[in-house]
């Protein structure tokens, strides 16, 4: 365990004006505060915030950064309180502080709700100063490095599979790679052992036969590089990590002998311009393998990451992989966030160097779309994991996207308002679908509408978090709209059915007898099914409240109320249907299809609005029992360019050449589109099939089923139900 003057030497050893005093008081206050408290290895817990205060001097953080680092656990694990903390080292000091303390305690799987809600508040104190993320990252590297003294096999898979899912790509991100390997290789021992244990054996096996051929490839590289005059160069070897090996032999569905570098070749200049001059001068000695250059000093990584990556075959016809970078890039490529801090030149600016990175901005436009922790989470670990496309606006700005991004998660990372109102996109000057997948150097145009939003299908085929979670955001709202509407048509049916005057005062009351914010939250809830128009009234004035009759008709079909009460039906108080929106508040049924012109009725379903059902539909024998569910609908008049819907059709056609073309024919002939075909039976001599055809309402679907029965190929025509 580091002693305290070891640990005040090391500070100042980078920062000469750091403030000893303070970081005495932090060492000795912590001890006191942790007294006798013991670890799971039997240590004393004190060790921990010590090792986590050496971690963060290896990245020379400041003494602030350092000092939190030491009493970090205080006010969770002892009598410390956040005022003692400000009182003793300041202000600063006790947001730090504060800022860890609320995410010591993050826990997957058991309790879901708990670990996204408190990733949320990890995300939004990084934004912030993104040190407390550094203390958070330093605190999770030593409880790896200790995790095998914990006894529950559990816990230990839990924590290791939350550092691979969360805290390694948080790593990665703020570009400190030698946190990100080892977090990555403490899990992998503690999730697939054997695994791991396999490529390590292998990978020393190799290293034994193949030291002598490294040796003779970097002699050969700095031999080339410094007859062409290259100064001050430095080449060196660089072995892949067991995880990200089994991570490529995954991905890949390769074997361990098929991957081309496992060792990677690492060449350090000293300015930009002999990192081009290096490439060069490899590229003309050796020949490249395809598709394995990259250039991310001209299109940097979003963590900061500039290096030159190639592939070659090299000397002694070995294939492998070069990195070309400076010493400057070297030490960010180590370090990441770390390599270079406003503060260590006490300009003041810390608090805000969080707001610098794009991620993290894009990490709060999420947040602010997202409906609640868990889906924060989920759209969060889109973002963080996958491999990344460089692509450009047309003035020529840089966006970076995931592997498989397109023009629709283009539109959302230059701005949400051009995502929503996006109608089109060009590439390279061409015109392409949204679904179309980006590449990296592609120009991307944007064309939006202000008439435009967006739609529930591109949920389906975006793969960032921000396009999702802002897609969702619409729809949730769009959808809310639409149950607030017919809420309130619900809600008013009832009061006028029960012979009270709907108005403003007579539901005056209603927010807070239901515990609702306001009005418009019961009338979403009526009309997303949650609540009844009647339990509403009901609940308003209980003295409405008394034993309905059931209607029943001669023949023991179940009819709405409404209807039974007057037979001669009338659109007065009808909901009209309008042009919906999938996922809406309304939809119509698939066991009955109905059509414009049907008589129809409306079920209230929990969670999704009002389902339409035509009026003979057996379905509707399952709502016997609950009236109250029934809604009086009626259509609306048709207009110009009005919806198309779905009819069923059963059809009987002769096996023999020509009839299912004969079919298909008729039906487009008299303006049906088949939007789905299934042959449900087949014989020697007939086809049973079901085709769904959309039509304008149930006279077109008519006029198609008389022009199929007069094919002599078509034995039956019927409307099919179910």
């Amino acid at each position: 365990m580091m002693r305290q003057y070891e640990l005040v030497e090391r500070v100042r050893s980078y920062d000469p004006r750091a403030d000893e005093a303070k970081l005495d008081r932090a060492y000795v206050y912590a001890m006191k505060m942790h007294g006798s408290q013991k670890r799971a290895s039997g240590d004393p817990y004190f060790s921990h915030p010590i090792e986590v205060a050496g971690i963060l001097t290896d990245l020379k953080l400041d003494g602030d950064s350092i000092v939190t680092a030491l009493l970090h656990d205080t006010i969770e694990d002892t009598d410390a309180t956040l005022a003692d903390i400000e009182q003793l080292f300041g202000k600063e000091v006790a947001r730090l502080v504060d800022g860890v303390t609320k995410l010591t305690r993050i826990e997957l799987q058991s309790d879901q709700s708990k670990q996204a809600e408190n990733f949320r508040k990890l995300v939004l104190a990084m934004s912030e100063d993104i040190r407390v993320l550094l203390v958070k990252l330093a605190d999770r590297l030593h409880n790896m490095r200790t995790l095998h003294f914990v006894k529950s096999e559990e816990k230990r898979r839990r924590i290791a599979l939350e550092t691979l899912e969360i805290y390694a790509p948080l790593a990665e991100r703020i570009g400190i790679h030698t946190w990100k390997d080892e977090l990555q290789d403490l899990a992998f021992r503690q999730l697939h052992p054997d695994a791991r244990e396999s490529i390590v054996t292998r990978l020393a096996f190799l290293r034994e036969q193949g030291e002598p051929l490294v040796s003779r490839i970097i002699a050969e590289l700095k031999k080339l590089l410094a007859e062409y005059g290259l100064p001050g160069i430095e080449v060196s070897g660089r072995e892949k990590s067991p995880f990200s090996i089994w991570e490529k032999m995954k991905r890949k569905n390769v074997s361990f002998e098929q991957l081309s570098d496992i060792m990677a070749f690492r060449v350090i200049v000293d300015s930009v311009e002999h990192c081009y001059q290096a490439l060069g001068i490899i590229h003309a000695q050796f020949p490249t393998v395809p598709g394995r250059f990259k250039d991310y000093i001209s299109v940097p990584k979003s963590n900061g990451y500039r290096s030159l990556h190639t592939g070659v075959i090299g000397p002694e016809r070995q294939r492998i992989e070069i990195q070309i970078r400076t010493r400057d890039m070297h030490q960010t490529a180590e370090l990441g966030v770390a390599a270079h801090w406003d503060y260590k030149q006490h300009s003041g600016e810390h608090q805000k160097e969080g707001r610098k990175y794009r991620w993290i901005r894009e990490l709060l436009d999420i947040l602010e779309s997202a409906a609640g922790p868990e889906e924060f989470l989920e759209h969060t670990k889109l973002e963080m994991y996958q491999d990344q496309v460089f692509c450009f606006t047309p003035k020529g700005d840089l966006i970076s996207l995931p592997r498989g991004a397109t023009p629709i998660d283009f539109a959302y990372a230059v701005h949400s308002e051009i995502g929503d109102r996006c109608v089109g996109a060009k590439l390279n000057g061409r015109l392409v679908p949204l679904r179309a997948q980006l590449k990296n150097g592609d120009q991307v145009e944007i064309v939006t509408s202000k008439s435009q939003s967006p739609s529930p299908t591109w949920e389906e085929f975006v793969v960032t978090g921000k396009a999702k979670a802002c897609i969702r955001r619409f729809i949730r709202q769009q959808k809310r709209d639409e149950f607030m509407t017919l809420g309130r048509t619900i809600t008013e049916k009832a009061f006028r059915q029960e012979g009270i005057p709907f108005t403003e005062k007579a539901l005056e009351r209603a927010p807070q007898i239901f515990k609702l914010e306001k009005l418009d939250d019961l009338f979403a809830q009526v009309g997303e099914g949650l609540l009844t128009g009647l339990h509403v009234v009901h609940t308003l004035f209980p003295e409405t409240k008394r034993n309905r009759p059931e209607a029943k008709p001669a023949d023991g079909k179940v009819v709405p109320i409404a209807r039974a009460r007057n037979k001669a039906r009338s659109r007065d108080g009808a909901v009209p249907i309008r042009g919906l929106i999938p996922g809406m508040a309304m939809h119509f049924a698939k066991c009955c299809h109905p059509l414009p012109g049907d008589r129809i009725v409306g079920i209230v379903t929990t969670g999704k609005g009002v389902t339409i059902h035509t009026i003979d539909c057996e379905v509707l024998e399952q709502f016997h029992d609950t009236p109250e569910r029934w809604l009086d609908v009626a259509w609306d008049e048709p207009g110009e360019g009005a919806d198309r819907h779905v009819g069923r059709l059963s059809v009987i056609i002769s096996n023999e050449p020509g009839s299912l073309g004969n079919l298909t024919m008729t039906i487009g002939k008299n303006r049906g589109n088949i939007n789905n075909l299934k042959i449900t039976n087949r014989s020697q001599d007939f086809f049973d099939i079901l085709v769904d055809v959309e039509v304008e309402d149930v006279k077109h679907l008519t006029n198609i089923i008389a022009a199929l029965r007069a094919s002599p190929m078509i034995n039956s025509v019927d409307r099919a139900r179910g």
